[in-house]
């Protein structure tokens, strides 16, 4: 299922599930084609709504899925989507290397810290023993020095892989994302929280607490110094913003998906 991108508080979300998701991100992997990809919750959408700029970039990708529940619900409440389970980043980042494995698609994993990779790298190989990673990189934790994008597009490109994971976190793995896609032939993929969750250093919520929308309130309980904000006050905002958008109190106008490359980004 795939209806195409629809307007969620003027970020451009797709009304997609799993399996359409996963087959465009193997079928440009396949083709040796550029494609940029991010699962959004509301924290990801909000980044777009407070930053314009952002917003056209997150405009300009080729797949938005909703990775949050209240994501999926405004898609069902606004555009009558009917969708029925979002699109989670740490789910789609699974359904994407069975599928790299059954095909011999190598991977190069980007982001985070080495020790997370570490732990990460064994783990995926257990889950998958036919997958082929191609490479795998710590993030820098610093913005990008010049020429240091290409060298980076270099050593994934002389990897062997067909499909990137990019694991900094939001909004700068999104901003990597965008910015080194007309560098690359293959899909980046921002998977948020997934290097840590499949590296077991994340617990899953329970089903209910997924199924009800509640996953923030696990983060918020596990991570509360680090996440109060994101969630305490853009929450409510979402929320607000979901309601005027609805009862046209409030044009949620899209931005122009951007084309310009950023001159610095997180790397």
């Amino acid at each position: 299922m795939w209806l195409g991108k629809r307007n969620v508080l003027g970020v451009l979300v797709d009304a997609v599930d799993y399996e359409a998701a996963t087959a465009q991100v193997l079928s440009a992997a396949r083709e040796h084609r550029p494609l940029a990809l991010t699962a959004l919750a509301v924290h990801g959408v909000m980044t777009g709504v407070l930053d314009r700029a952002h917003n056209a970039r997150l405009n300009s990708f080729d797949l938005v899925t909703p990775d949050g529940q209240p994501v999926r619900w405004a898609l069902n409440l606004l555009h009558s989507a009917k969708l029925r389970d979002r699109v989670y980043g740490p789910t789609l980042t699974l359904k994407v290397l069975e599928g790299c494995a059954a095909e011999g698609l190598p991977v190069y994993l980007y982001g985070s810290t080495g020790e997370t990779l570490e732990r990460l790298t064994p783990r995926l190989q257990r889950m998958f023993p036919a997958l082929k990673i191609a490479g795998v990189e710590a993030s820098k934790f610093r913005q990008v020095q010049p020429g240091e994008d290409e060298q980076i597009a270099e050593r994934i490109k002389g990897s062997g892989a067909r499909v990137v994971l990019v694991g900094l976190g939001c909004p700068r793995q999104e901003v990597f994302a965008y910015a080194m896609r007309p560098l690359l032939d293959m899909p980046l993929m921002a998977v948020g929280a997934a290097f840590d969750y499949h590296a077991g250093q994340l617990r899953h919520p329970p089903g209910w607490m997924q199924r009800a929308g509640l996953e923030w309130l696990w983060r918020l309980g596990l991570e509360p110094r680090r996440l109060w904000r994101r969630y305490v006050v853009l929450n409510p905002v979402y929320l607000a913003r979901l309601g005027a958008q609805k009862t046209k109190l409030w044009d949620a106008e899209p931005p122009a998906p951007s084309d310009e490359r950023p001159s610095t980004f997180s790397v």
